[in-house]
């Protein structure tokens, strides 16, 4: 997936300015090209469809009421996916039930420094298995359990792919740290992964069973 935004700079101008003068259609122009990107930030969050949806919808309606307030000289879509991720974690706030933590999470210095587990077999997996909807699953289940401020980073640098400067404007942390939880997430996942590549997925590891697939 590219960056969300479809439009130039200039049709970005021009959209804002006819949005904030009341045009609505010109406000959905803007919004359209980042709708994906905007429900996969919600739902790399919430891990629930309906729920993502909502954030979705709600962050939506917050960037219109609060449109006067954008600062033109960042990218609109960078701005809604941070409406986004705040509303989703406001949401998680109010009801914890949608949070799911990792079970083998450590717990060390502030970033939760991980320590990779040592897979002596560890390859790259080929690109024809990817097709297989086994893994996908598999993929979609091992994000759910990486814990929050790591799978917002994945999510925005691997999958939106957001630059670095811009995950950490969306975060509110710095491009360091944004480095940092970037390369444990991904060292996470690949110890997630490792085992499967033998066919232990199917059988349904437990760490699975307690996450719910997208």
């Amino acid at each position: 997936m590219g960056s969300p935004a479809a439009y130039s700079d200039a049709s970005q101008a021009e959209l804002l300015r006819r949005a904030c003068e009341g045009d609505k259609e010109a406000f959905y122009s803007l919004v359209r090209p980042c709708e994906r990107a905007v429900y996969v930030a919600a739902m790399s969050i919430m891990n629930n469809a309906a729920d993502a949806e909502e954030v979705a919808q709600e962050a939506v309606l917050k960037a219109l009421a609060h449109l006067a307030g954008f600062r033109a000289e960042a990218k609109f879509s960078t701005w809604l996916i941070q409406i986004t991720i705040n509303e989703a974690r406001s949401r998680l706030r109010k009801d914890r039930r949608h949070l799911y933590e990792s079970i083998d999470e450590p717990r060390a210095d502030e970033e939760g420094d991980y320590t990779p587990k040592d897979f002596a077999d560890w390859r790259e997996i080929p690109s024809e298995v990817l097709k297989r909807d086994e893994l996908r699953n598999a993929l979609k289940r091992a994000l759910a359990t990486l814990p929050l401020k790591y799978r917002e980073v994945l999510i925005l640098r691997d999958i939106q792919n957001l630059s670095i400067e811009e995950t950490a404007e969306i975060l509110g942390i710095s491009q360091g740290n944004v480095k940092t939880r970037l390369l444990r997430a991904r060292l996470q996942m690949r110890d997630a992964l490792a085992p499967g590549i033998d066919g232990s997925w199917g059988s349904g590891k437990p760490e699975y069973k307690k996450v719910r697939p997208w």
